[in-house]
């Protein structure tokens, strides 16, 4: 009786984990199942992520943006091409041909008074100050209005850009009831240029940065009246913001 006893109660205890066995393998399927569908969700976006991104030195760009780029880069002098060996190489590239064929358009002709140099995809633009300013004054002329519409149009043609405008002096001293010195009237010369590009050329004011240089960085010694006027000058610099326009590009698609 004992033993049939002992069977019995063996024979319950075996039930009972028949049982919870049964409802832990259900449990597991359960989690099984969720995970095939968590696995095939990051599936699901990896591959998608794979096809529409590209990254490569931190820029990165949609298929779209792919394609407008290789349109750009196909006018590209191939010297040139040949020489980008990443992704943000190439970007730099097709920025740089899109100031240059604005400038070009623009109508802008070098003389003695006005230079643009373009370094990779800096473009600086050197104004001698009597395009822009009275002798001695940081108030612009209405000379400088034809001059400045023209630099608007270059800068509003593309989002992505920074604009540094710098105000250069000569080393003659100056002092007057509004200008300290040489460092007062540079960087009111810039932002006299900085607030005419926003208020009537509606430039962006968050692309603008106004500087002011004093006599610090002259072209020419300071020894003759034809060097000092070369001294007197403001410079335009264009500088591509990559991020920013990468970032434009992904708004866009």
């Amino acid at each position: 009786m004992a033993l049939e006893q002992e069977n019995g109660e063996i024979k319950s205890e075996l039930q009972k984990t028949q049982v919870e066995k049964e409802d832990l393998e259900a449990k597991f399927a359960e989690i099984e199942k969720r995970v095939d569908a968590y696995n095939a969700k990051i599936s699901s976006l990896k591959q998608e992520g794979d096809a529409k991104l590209e990254s490569k030195d931190g820029a990165v760009i949609s298929n779209n943006t792919k394609v407008k780029m290789r349109e750009t880069l196909k006018n590209v002098d191939p010297a040139k091409l040949s020489q980008a060996k990443t992704l943000k190489d190439s970007m730099n590239l097709a920025v740089a041909y899109n100031l240059e064929k604005t400038i070009s358009e623009s109508n802008i002709n070098e003389d003695e008074d006005f230079a643009v140099n373009i370094n990779e995809t800096v473009v600086m633009i050197s104004i001698a100050d009597n395009m822009l300013f009275n002798t001695g004054s940081y108030r612009l002329s209405s000379k400088a209005d034809p001059l400045l519409q023209k630099l608007a149009d270059v800068i509003n043609s593309e989002e992505s850009l920074d604009v540094m405008v710098e105000g250069h002096t000569d080393a003659r001293t100056i002092n007057t009831e509004f200008i300290a010195d040489n460092w007062d009237l540079s960087v009111l010369r810039a932002t006299s240029v900085v607030r005419k590009l926003q208020s009537k050329y509606n430039v962006a004011p968050e692309k603008l940065i106004a500087a002011g240089r004093s006599s610090y960085q002259p072209l020419a010694d300071n020894d003759t009246k034809e060097n000092r006027a070369k001294n007197r000058r403001t410079r335009i610099i264009i500088l591509p913001n990559i991020d920013k326009f990468f970032a434009l590009m992904a708004s866009e698609n």
